[in-house]
Order: structure tokens, then sequence, then C-alpha cells
């Protein structure tokens, strides 16, 4: 099913209307990993957040541990600081993947790179519910890339691709950045980063549901972003 096919499923079967971006339901969503192999790395925390448009409910968070089957690392400990002694007694994917999917309902799911997430949860979806989740999905880093593309003038666009990742458009966006490379602090930096963003993408006629799932698609990141030859690192 398309995008636009996925969204008219979403909305209930409501008749065809524009759906204002500042009157849509958002979650913001983060997890944290034992590594970025989707074959042999699992998830050790989800963090999330409500939003509707870009009003952040900061009392209605979403942060669970999980036990995941892979073995954590030093690497990944090193990032994330979770530590094996502080998950062996927190439930499997099985049970915290339910809890999620009812505090995320039917709001678009909304994250930085959010394709790694993604990667992992729709696994994880897939084995236990037999489809994918049915949210749609986007991506700050697409919308991002977006935006850069139409000159705004903000210092955040001049960034060199290379050196841009969730923390540096932080800085440049004057977000305080606390509990780094944790799913629930970033979910909170990545909230505040789509606040900043919701304004200038209204200056660039962006003010409507369907439009920002377009630009925001988690698969345009790379298109929006890389020049020939480049990389980004998220």
């Amino acid at each position: 099913m398309g995008l636009i096919g996925r969204l008219t499923q979403w909305l209930g079967g409501q008749r065809e209307q524009a759906v204002l971006t500042q009157e849509a339901r958002f979650v913001v969503v983060d997890t944290e990993l034992t590594g970025l192999d989707p074959r042999k790395d699992d998830i050790v925390s989800i963090g999330a957040v409500r939003m509707l448009g870009g009003r952040l409910d900061i009392g209605g968070a979403f942060y669970e541990l999980v036990r995941p089957s892979a073995v954590l690392d030093a690497r990944s400990i090193v990032i994330h600081r979770i530590t094996p002694s502080q998950i062996e007694a927190m439930p499997l994917i099985d049970d915290i993947l339910a809890s999620f999917l009812a505090y995320a309902g039917e709001a678009v799911l909304l994250g930085h790179c959010v394709s790694v997430d993604l990667g992992f949860l729709n696994r994880e979806a897939r084995r236990l519910n037999g489809a994918p989740l049915a949210n749609p999905t986007v991506d700050t880093l697409s919308m991002y890339g977006w935006l850069r593309h139409r000159n705004m003038d903000h210092p955040a666009f001049q960034l060199p691709i290379p050196q841009i990742s969730l923390f540096t458009l932080a800085k440049a966006f004057d977000i305080p950045v606390e509990n780094a490379h944790t799913a629930l602090g970033d979910a909170y930096v990545t909230a505040q980063l789509f606040q900043r963003f919701l304004p200038l993408l209204a200056e660039a006629g962006v003010t409507e549901l369907p439009e920002l799932l377009r630009i925001g698609d988690p698969l345009r990141q790379a298109e929006n972003l890389l020049a020939p030859g480049g990389q980004v690192h998220f």
C-alpha cells in the first residue's frame, strides 16, 4: 500500500480532507541497541514522547529497558551506558513492544534517522504480529535535508554534511542536550528539533500532514542530503 493509501487508512476511513500538521498527533521515538545489525542485534531500550502538532506532552513519556537476546558488548555499553546488570531482570521485547504499540496508538511515528529504529521495531512486529507497524512515519533528518536545499536562512543549514548528527543540529538550534544516547533523552531532543523545523516548514509552504509525510519520508534522507560521493554520519 502506498503512502497516500496508508494515510487514508490511518485516518479511519474519514472523508478525504486536509489534515493540518498542527492538529496531527505524533509519537517521537528513539531506541538504544546492542548494535546496528538487525540480523543479530537487539533493542535494549525504547523511549518516546507524544506531541500534538508542535506541543510536547512532557508528562506522558514512555521509557522501558529491554532484556535482549543479543550480548551487550563494550562498544555499545560505552554509547548508551546500559549495563548487563541493569537489564538482566527486565522484560523481553515481546512484552515491551505491546506496551509501546498501545502508547503510540495511531499517531505518526517521528524520529531522527528513524529508519534504524524502524528496522528493529518492524522486525519484532513481524515476528510477534505478522506485520510491520502500520503507523505513518516521518524523519527529522529527511526534513532537514529538504529544508537545506531551500537555502533556509539559518546557520544550521550551512553545516558540513559529514558533521550532521542529532547533537550537532541540537547545538545549532540552541537545544539543550541532557542524557545523550539514552532513548528518552534523544526522543526529547528530536521533539525539540521538530519544533524548530515547524515554522521553517510553514515558511516553505508545508502546513498539511500529507506533504510533511512526503518530505519527511525516512527513505528520502539520503536523497535529501547526499551530494555525489558524500556521506552522512548519523
